[in-house]
């Protein structure tokens, strides 16, 4: 059996696979088909020797005075040759050797190494996978099935982005490669599912983490993230160093950063927005591109009421109530906008205040 350990040592070596586990097995399995071939009533113990490959198997019998079933009984006289300790009622652990028993033991033990192999290979590429969870890969489109798409992640493994996780309005050909977002790392009797997204916020988080240095060695920190797929991001940045600007790092030299997410994303729009542990400020921050007046902020029901220039109004609240939905999923507040004159006639703010400073010829009312 000197070959068994040879094959065992080599696949501990080159398939990580633990020669341990694999013996262990192989006595289960042994002892699995001595029951069936020879009787389950008959209690089994399989040694594999860890150094010589050796197996042997032994019946626990019972010390009898006259045998009743040979293959369970022991006599007195037997049992004393193997210990003079043993008497009457006692168990005995007798050696098993049948013509039938070396080929069971062969055979078992090839089948056992076999599907280790498969189990193993299958194991090692589940963990390197397992450890890419919450994390980003490049896959290589390969063809539609039905409306979900085939991609290849590697030479021999593929997945599926579901129609549901695809960014709406895309559209591939094969060969096209794109960045998918892996949401969780899936056993199967087969191997390993992936699951993957092009819809999931962490998407945008992982993209900065691979394009801005910045945020990848944690200067720049992504405080939160709210996203319509295929249409606009929002981003809250920080930064833990008073000399680097978040939104700047994140936007990069003429926006060569940012626009290389976007390009990656399909050209969905995204705003990078400078948090601030006020909420006041984090939420007029969050409705940029409108110019906002005034936020008051009540912290414990979590709502705030912001009032806008009137010409800004449609800006903040973005086409189809867009920015400001982006800007609530944001920061986690309740926004209720308003206008100027909505304010003053709702009694919100004095009319005969006066914002100078914002001129109405620097507002744009288009909506981006």
């Amino acid at each position: 059996m000197s070959e068994i350990i040879e094959a065992l040592d080599q696949l501990e070596k080159e398939k990580n696979i633990s020669k341990e586990v694999i013996m262990d097995a192989i006595e289960k399995s042994i002892q699995s088909a001595c029951e069936k071939d020879f009787g389950n009533d008959i209690d089994y113990n399989v040694i594999m020797d860890r150094n010589t490959g050796e197996i042997r198997v032994f019946a626990n019998k019972l010390v009898v005075d006259e045998i009743v079933d040979s293959r369970t009984d022991i006599l007195l006289a037997e049992a004393k040759m193997i210990s003079d300790e043993y008497n009457i009622g006692d168990y005995v652990q007798v050696e098993v050797t049948t013509k039938d028993f070396g080929r069971i033991a062969a055979q078992k033990a090839r089948s056992i190494i076999v599907q280790a192999i498969k189990e193993g290979e299958r194991d090692a590429i589940f963990n390197t996978f397992a450890g890419r969870a919450k994390d980003i890969i490049t896959g290589v489109v390969q063809k539609y099935v039905g409306n979900n798409l085939n991609i290849s992640i590697d030479e021999k493994n593929e997945t599926i982005l579901n129609e549901s996780e695809m960014i709406p309005g895309e559209h591939f050909v094969p060969g096209d490669r794109i960045k998918l977002y892996i949401v969780e790392v899936k056993k199967t009797n087969k191997g390993f599912k992936l699951l993957v997204s092009r819809t999931h916020p962490e998407l945008v988080k992982k993209l900065f983490e691979k394009e801005v240095t910045e945020v990848a060695d944690g200067t720049v920190e992504i405080k939160s993230i709210s996203r319509e797929p295929g249409s606009r991001s929002k981003i809250a940045v920080w930064s833990n160093d008073e000399n680097v600007d978040p939104v700047g790092a994140c936007v990069g030299i003429t926006g060569t950063r940012v626009n290389n997410i976007v390009d990656d994303l399909n050209g969905e729009k995204i705003d990078i927005i400078e948090w601030s542990e006020d909420p006041e400020v984090f939420i007029r921050n969050s409705l940029s591109p409108s110019k906002v007046i005034s936020v008051k902020a009540n912290t414990e029901d979590k709502t705030a009421l912001v009032i806008v220039p009137d010409k800004q109004l449609s800006l903040a609240i973005g086409k189809e109530g867009q920015n400001a939905r982006l800007a609530a999923r944001l920061t986690s507040y309740k926004i209720d906008i308003k206008s100027e004159e909505q304010a003053q006639k709702l009694g919100l703010i004095d009319s005969d205040e006066s914002y100078d400073d914002y001129d109405a010829e620097e507002y744009v009312e288009e909506e981006e």
